[in-house]
């Protein structure tokens, strides 16, 4: 795959760049290795799409001068956002730090001028709804019966208790998963945050009520799909037969639409992040501290938990409904 990070010696020459020599090879595999699959390939699409604007405007795009560069920004600002616009300034700049030439992208013409988009455009993200508590009761009541009704029902009530990614929730294996008397400990072994695998264990309690707890669920439905090892979320064919191949980030956010619309709110509101997002929300308004639901989600930033804990305390501590209206 050809991305500025994984530092292809053949596509930065194509671009202008003799500056790599071939003893760089041992590098260009550790290099590989040192972000994501999604941050790469998000990275090579935005990279393609620069290194194209500069071809139609008879730029250099390796090295690329400041000018170039915040020009490109300027012309994506009329059809991306600025989280977008970012983006593609990083992966200028890996193609940059790749070579070991300075990155224009620090240079204050664009700092300037990705500072006047953010104050044109706004940076505020449209984030999908959490689905709380309530939403996930009602998803669980409009789900299918039979095997893919159960894995469904696992899926959503494990996702929603464990506040796990859609990425980590589809990469669980049976051997990640310890059920005891307390409930459920399952042993996350990579996540975003965690891209050297360190590993972190999250305990999931049991649940008061038989049909929504978390822990009850999932052992029933590895025992109808008689899953013993392997991939704990798996596709079902149109017999629904289980199938061994595992579910992928994007059937997660498509269950949670098609459960969502089953149940009667806006499918378009929500999304696979949303039972991340939910559990945040919802343990928040309950009143759990910053440190627990963080220890839960993994958050590393404080920040970004807070924004949960003050959607979740919206209405709970409100001053507006002290003024006796």
């Amino acid at each position: 795959m050809n991305t500025p990070m994984q530092l292809d010696l053949v596509q930065l020459r194509e671009n202008g760049a003799d500056l790599v020599p071939p003893s760089l090879e041992q590098a260009r595999e550790f290099a590989r290795h040192s972000k994501a699959d999604n941050t790469l390939r998000g990275y090579r699409t935005d990279w393609r799409d620069f290194c194209a604007w500069c071809e139609r405007n008879g730029q250099h795009p390796l090295p690329a001068s400041p000018e170039a560069v915040a020009a490109y920004i300027a012309e994506c600002a009329g059809r991306l956002k600025v989280g977008s616009i970012q983006r593609r300034l990083n992966a200028v700049a890996e193609a940059h730090k790749a070579i070991g030439v300075d990155s224009p992208t620090s240079s204050g013409m664009v700092r300037n001028t990705l500072k006047g988009i953010k104050r044109t455009l706004g940076t505020a993200a449209v984030q999908k709804s959490p689905a709380v508590t309530a939403d996930i009761r009602a998803m669980v009541e409009a789900i299918d019966a039979g095997l893919i009704g159960l894995r469904d029902r696992a899926l959503i009530l494990l996702g929603f208790a464990g506040a796990f990614r859609r990425s980590e929730l589809v990469g669980l294996n049976v051997a990640d998963c310890d059920f005891g008397k307390d409930g459920l400990t399952v042993t996350l072994r990579r996540s975003k945050t965690d891209q050297e695998g360190q590993g972190r264990k999250i305990g999931i309690p049991y649940g008061s009520n038989p049909d929504t707890c978390p822990v009850r669920v999932l052992r029933e439905w590895m025992e109808q799909a008689a899953i013993t090892e392997g991939s704990l979320f798996r596709s079902l064919n149109r017999h629904g037969k289980v199938q061994t191949d595992r579910l992928s980030p994007a059937d997660v956010a498509r269950i949670v639409k098609k459960l969502t619309k089953r149940a009667g709110l806006d499918s378009a509101k929500y999304a696979g992040h949303s039972l991340r997002a939910g559990h945040a929300t919802s343990a928040a308004a309950s009143g759990a501290s910053e440190r627990s639901i963080m220890h839960q989600t993994g958050h590393r930033s404080v920040q970004m938990v807070r924004r949960y804990i003050r959607e979740g305390n919206l209405f709970r501590e409100n001053s507006a409904g002290k003024l006796g209206l």
